[in-house]
């Protein structure tokens, strides 16, 4: 089968490379012209535009960034590309959007499933990323075979979309998790406990959470977009998520400088108040 990548950034270019070295045959797009040159360099074959990438793949992995970006490529490449070929859409987008995408593409007689994936850049360089897939069982079962290349499973969710809820409910926890870590732990350093020594200790316990394993890696590149996709859905649905809405406001104050601060610095700052253990006659433990 062949395969073309759509983006080959940080996610999209480990994750072409673990299909290319799988045996399949690999065909790279992406804008930036430097990023193609690189992929070139190290033995990909490359397209000169989603036309070109069209003709030369029969399934299509999508990594791009925003939903107009995915209605974009997913345009392009179902006028183009051969008829029974697979659009996967592996960006985190909303679910609305993929039905919108399905009806087009099997509009021209391509299929089409949403793919979005978990566990970040580096479960992209190891090979072991979660593929949350939505779709009709048949695309998904021919699409799994070079999703599992790159992945340590793939979860078929439901219908085309479901994937993206699952993604939506995933990012809500972890940006919740995100949240209540912070706030734990800084109780914990303001009576002078080492806060990296409680995260040891919570992870051995029933508050532990994949979120605080992981939680020193997380760069909190995309939580305002992950935040305003799940109130989306929740004025969609007529949902108060009063939780949610707390965490996306609370969120956007939190940078992965604030994490390394608060496990391994001696003070930190939350909320716009500077924090520092108290001492023992404070009340702080000696």
């Amino acid at each position: 089968m062949k395969v073309g990548f759509v983006g080959i950034g940080e996610m999209g270019f480990p994750m072409a490379g673990h299909a290319k070295k799988a045996g399949y045959d690999v065909t790279v797009y992406d804008i930036d012209k430097t990023r193609v040159a690189s992929a070139k360099d190290a033995g990909f074959e490359t397209a000169s535009s989603l036309a070109d990438l069209a003709k030369k793949a029969e399934i299509f992995i999508c990594v791009v960034n925003t939903d107009d970006q995915s209605r974009q490529v997913t345009d392009e490449l179902s006028k183009n590309a051969a008829k029974d070929s697979i659009i996967v859409i592996s960006a985190t987008n909303s679910p609305l959007t993929m039905r919108e995408l399905k009806k087009l593409s099997n509009g021209r007689g391509v299929r089409f499933i949403d793919s979005p994936i978990v566990f970040g850049a580096s479960g992209a360089k190891a090979g072991k990323l979660l593929c949350l897939c939505g779709g009709d069982d048949e695309d998904v079962e021919r699409a799994r075979p070079v999703l599992m290349t790159y992945s340590k499973d793939v979860l078929h969710v439901g219908p085309v979309g479901a994937g993206q809820l699952a993604k939506a409910c995933n990012n809500l926890l972890h940006w919740v998790h995100c949240v209540s870590n912070y706030e734990t732990l800084l109780l914990a350093k303001r009576f002078g406990i080492d806060a990296q020594r409680m995260r040891e200790v919570l992870l051995k316990c029933p508050a532990y959470n994949g979120t605080l394993d992981r939680w020193d890696t997380t760069k909190f590149t995309w939580q305002e977009k992950d935040m305003d996709v799940t109130m989306d859905l929740a004025q969609t649905a007529g949902l108060m998520l009063p939780m949610a809405g707390l965490t996306d406001q609370m969120v956007k104050v939190l940078k992965a400088k604030d994490v390394a601060e608060l496990l391994y610095g001696p003070e930190c700052d939350y909320m716009g108040v500077h924090v520092k253990p108290m001492t023992p006659e404070e009340g702080g433990f000696d």
